[in-house]
């Protein structure tokens, strides 16, 4: 698995397959890496592989990367990773697949680079419904106190002000409806419908985003192969 270093900051990722580009953002929360795809009902990495060139990363302190902790890390330093991987990979303009957290990776990158993206697909994304906050500070407490040992030099403040930067805010957390609602990008939308990805999220980014598309069933064996299709076809339809 190739490494990607800018600043101070190592990003692990692998490429399969050519042609037009996908950014995958995995599932997993705060851990988000690529062997988490594994566990996915599907696996884009196999799927798009034969269609796409198709770059699987893990995210920084997930997986292999790694990248130092501030008080002031959010969604913001995230999509600077993923557009100086683009940029070290060369890459001007592709397609952006997130599962779960990267659902929200996905629509930093569209908001702060919005010509580079040529088509979204959304898979569980996250979402806050009013109940499962706390849900999402728990899991973020639980992925910090495994770094903690490696990072003593920083502060319990900083982890707090981290943690609430990520999740304090409503909605999807990386940007706000106004902005969904504004985004012209092309999205494909695969319901969730559990606690970290409730269906209300899914369902309100179908209807408020001007150019996307719901698909409620997807998991279950005798649809996947469907569902399969229709994100290939989808992202075929965009590229270019």
């Amino acid at each position: 698995m190739p490494i990607f270093e800018y600043a101070d900051v190592q990003l692990h990722y692998e490429e399969t397959g050519e042609g037009f580009p996908v950014l995958l953002f995995a599932p997993g929360g705060m851990r988000s890496a690529a062997p988490f795809w594994m566990r996915s009902p599907w696996n884009p990495v196999d799927a798009l592989s034969p269609h796409f060139r198709v770059i699987a990363m893990d995210q920084r302190n997930a997986g292999r990367s790694t990248a130092p902790v501030t008080g002031s890390d959010g969604w913001a330093a995230y999509t600077r990773d993923h557009l100086a991987l683009l940029d070290g990979l060369g890459i001007e303009r592709c397609h952006l697949l997130g599962g779960c957290i990267g659902g929200s990776y996905s629509f930093g990158v569209a908001r702060a680079a919005p010509e580079r993206v040529a088509a979204v697909v959304l898979q569980q994304p996250i979402g806050a419904d009013g109940d499962n906050r706390r849900a999402f500070y728990d899991m973020f407490d639980g992925w910090a106190d495994d770094l903690r040992e490696s990072m003593p030099d920083v502060a319990d403040d900083d982890w707090t002000r981290f943690r609430g930067n990520m999740y304090d805010a409503d909605f999807v957390f990386s940007v706000s409806r106004d902005f969904v609602a504004s985004c012209e990008i092309p999205m494909l939308v695969l319901m969730g419908d559990d606690l970290y990805h409730p269906s209300s999220t899914s369902r309100e980014i179908a209807r408020i985003a001007p150019n996307a598309e719901l698909i409620e069933r997807w998991k279950e064996p005798e649809v996947v192969d469907a569902a399969v299709q229709k994100v290939i076809d989808f992202l075929k339809r965009h590229r270019a």
